[in-house]
């Protein structure tokens, strides 16, 4: 029998998670309710952070917190070149402007120096907050961030959507420990899937409660922050405009029916990428993703760097022919300052080290339910399609 087709990452559903929704399903919660709430300290607890807000999706996770944090026009965020284009455009959403700061060419990643250099480019406009993005589930250094963002009078939001599970020196992503906040993802292609999802999490109190209300049009029920001080039992105040990003009663079951498997999930793609680092050692023009000091990644992605010109063929071509051979694939990411809006926007401005991550790189198939020799099977129709 033929091999089943391996996109590049999928979910994980079991019959857990299945029961998990048709609970909600024969119970009298649909949209927001207990479901969420539970799913929310749950996350708290795995992430160690003091308060977790969920909402419909990663990108309203970053335009939350961004919001929350007060950004706005006449604003700055510095966000790396390299990322999907939700991470600048919850900026954008808050009437802020975008520098974008270049990344190391091997990880993909913003470093202290390539904020540093992003930083020294800000003008006509007030530096308000700094968004490390872990790319594939990799952190940067996180307090040599934190403190040069702080030094620079800026908040620091991690967008984390790729890091759920991942730690850094021994703390969960999430935790809170050198971020105001992070933003988290629950894509199905993601660690943990919610058909979709977000969250935020955060340490500050104020924050947490700010939060709540914005993902619910800016509307405050505790009587004990109302404005009017009514009584009324259907009196509520809508404070400040806020959105509808609130995650429903479904999809928080599903989601924290797989948080409950996250040690699970975390192992099975940690011993995958070990089976790909061990396959690609030594290989003559592709290079195994680089990891970074510090960090214990759960990976969301497998990302490798190829010397295409040294084996003679494109991406492109290379992409096609493994799909031919039952292989799906992905490129993580296109430069956001090079897509049309931001080019119409602030010029070309992708640079150096964006420009050589994007040129080499393609995302391998990593997702939990992969057989754990799929790995050597990859690399086994990667170097039949490069002629190595």
């Amino acid at each position: 029998m033929p091999k089943p087709f391996l996109p590049y990452g999928r979910q994980s559903i079991d019959d857990s998670d299945i029961e998990a929704v048709a609970r909600v399903l024969r119970s009298d919660w649909l949209t927001t309710g207990p479901e969420v709430d539970a799913f929310e300290a749950d996350f708290a607890a795995t992430t160690g952070a003091g308060h977790a807000i969920a909402c419909s999706n990663g990108t309203t996770a970053l335009h939350l917190a961004l919001a929350g944090l007060d950004v706005g026009p006449g604003d700055v965020c510095i966000v790396p070149a390299i990322t999907f284009m939700a991470t600048a455009n919850a900026a954008i959403y808050c009437g802020a402007d975008v520098v974008f700061a270049d990344v190391d060419a091997q990880t993909g990643l913003m470093t202290p120096d390539t904020l540093r250099q992003a930083i020294g480019r800000v003008s006509g406009g007030r530096l308000q907050a700094v968004l490390p993005v872990h790319l594939a589930g990799q952190c940067e250094d996180m307090a040599a961030l934190r403190e040069i963002a702080t030094a620079a009078g800026a908040k620091l939001v991690e967008d984390a959507c790729h890091a759920l599970g991942t730690s850094w020196r021994g703390q969960p992503v999430g935790a809170g420990d050198n971020s105001d906040a992070a933003c988290f993802s629950f894509h199905p292609v993601k660690t943990i899937a919610a058909g979709e999802g977000g969250m935020v999490t955060t340490n500050d109190a104020a924050l947490a409660a700010r939060l709540r209300r914005l993902r619910s049009h800016g509307i405050e029920r505790d009587p004990a922050r109302m404005e009017q001080g009514q009584d009324e039992p259907w009196w509520h105040e809508m404070q400040e405009l806020g959105w509808n990003y609130r995650l429903c009663d479904v999809q928080a079951a599903l989601a924290r029916s797989q948080l409950s498997r996250l040690d699970v999930f975390a192992a099975k793609r940690k011993t995958l990428a070990a089976a790909y680092d061990a396959a690609l050692e030594g290989h003559p023009v592709i290079g195994a993703l680089a990891r970074t000091p510090d960090c214990d990644p759960c990976l969301h992605l497998y990302p490798v760097r190829i010397d295409f010109v040294a084996a003679g063929t494109d991406r492109a071509s290379v992409m096609n022919r493994l799909r031919d051979r039952g292989i799906g694939s992905q490129v993580h990411y296109i430069p956001v300052p090079s897509q049309p809006w931001y080019r119409r926007r602030y010029g070309n401005q992708t640079p150096a080290g964006a420009a050589a991550y994007y040129q080499r790189t393609l995302s391998l198939p990593l997702f939990a339910d992969m057989a754990e020799d799929d790995p050597e099977r990859v690399v086994a129709a990667l170097n039949d399609v490069l002629g190595v």
